[in-house]
Parts: C-alpha cells; sequence; structure tokens
C-alpha cells in the first residue's frame, strides 16, 4: 500500500509532470506485482544501456517489441499447443507476458538479438544538435543589428 500523497508536488509545480508521473508509477502497487519474466537493465556507456530479459521457451516469432513515445514494451505469446502432452513436472514457464519500460527522453532502440533463451535489447540517447549545449562567440564589436552600442567613450564626446 503507497503511503505518500504526490497532491502537494503537482499542486506546487509547474512543468515537473514527468518527475510526479514517476514517482507515482515507481511508487504504485501493480509494479511490485509483476515480476515474470526476470530481467537486468546494464549501462554500457554513458548514454547507451542494455536489456536482457530470460525468455526461455519462446522462439523469435513469439516475441514481439514496440517502441511507442517514451515506452518500451516487450510481450511474448506462445501459440495454443496442439498436441497433448502430460507433464510430471512443468517448471519453465511460457506464458504470455508483457513488460513496459519507461524510457527518458531521446532514448531510442537500436538492436534486439535472442539467443540462448535471453532477449537483449540494446538503448542509446541520442540528442539531436538543436538539444545540444554549443558555445556561442562573443565578438567585440559595438554594433548590435545595425544600432550603435553607446559606450564610456560615446558618451564623453
Amino acid at each position: 500500500m503507497r503511503s505518500f500523497d504526490l497532491a502537494p508536488l503537482y499542486r506546487a509545480t509547474v512543468g515537473f509532470d514527468q518527475v510526479a508521473n514517476l514517482m507515482d508509477r515507481v511508487l504504485s502497487d501493480n509494479v511490485a506485482a509483476q515480476t515474470y519474466p526476470p530481467y537486468n537493465i546494464e549501462r554500457t556507456e554513458d548514454d547507451a544501456w542494455s536489456i536482457e530479459i530470460a525468455v526461455a521457451g519462446f522462439t523469435e516469432d513469439d516475441l514481439s517489441i514496440e517502441q511507442r513515445e517514451n515506452a518500451l514494451i516487450v510481450s511474448g505469446r506462445k501459440p495454443e499447443e496442439t498436441a497433448q502432452r502430460t507433464y510430471l513436472h512443468r517448471g519453465i514457464a511460457t506464458r504470455a507476458f508483457e513488460r513496459r519500460f519507461h524510457l527518458a527522453d531521446h532514448v531510442k532502440v537500436t538492436a534486439a538479438a535472442h539467443a540462448n533463451g535471453m532477449l537483449r535489447i540494446d538503448l542509446v540517447r541520442e540528442v539531436p544538435e538543436a538539444l545540444k549545449p554549443r558555445q556561442i562567440e562573443i565578438s567585440r564589436n559595438t554594433a548590435i543589428e545595425g544600432k550603435k552600442v553607446k559606450t564610456a567613450e560615446t558618451q564623453d564626446a
């Protein structure tokens, strides 16, 4: 049960909705209940990550990876078995699943591979050139937009 009320955060801030939504999502009960399939998230570089999901029993055709806005949705669904099998013990879970990951702005999926029961998804943050910091050169010219700027020398004259 969540014991935090985020309403004051919504009332006292403007433009920080994503942070409040993230905190609300992390603190919600339904996220903690989802444990299948197990996964790892690894930082491979400063702006690159890898998600590994254990998908034993699934083939590439049974898996789906979709990126929508800032969400990565990985799902798996096995087709119905036509042959009836009698299991003495069934420990490999092949039930359908859907795992969602919330991605930061400008994070894109670059590759996905399935081998040895592990699904690996590579992600990288690609910040557009327009949003990257840039150095602005300061000129020594005293004219701005065709108008003369008053300096100490021009005021004395």
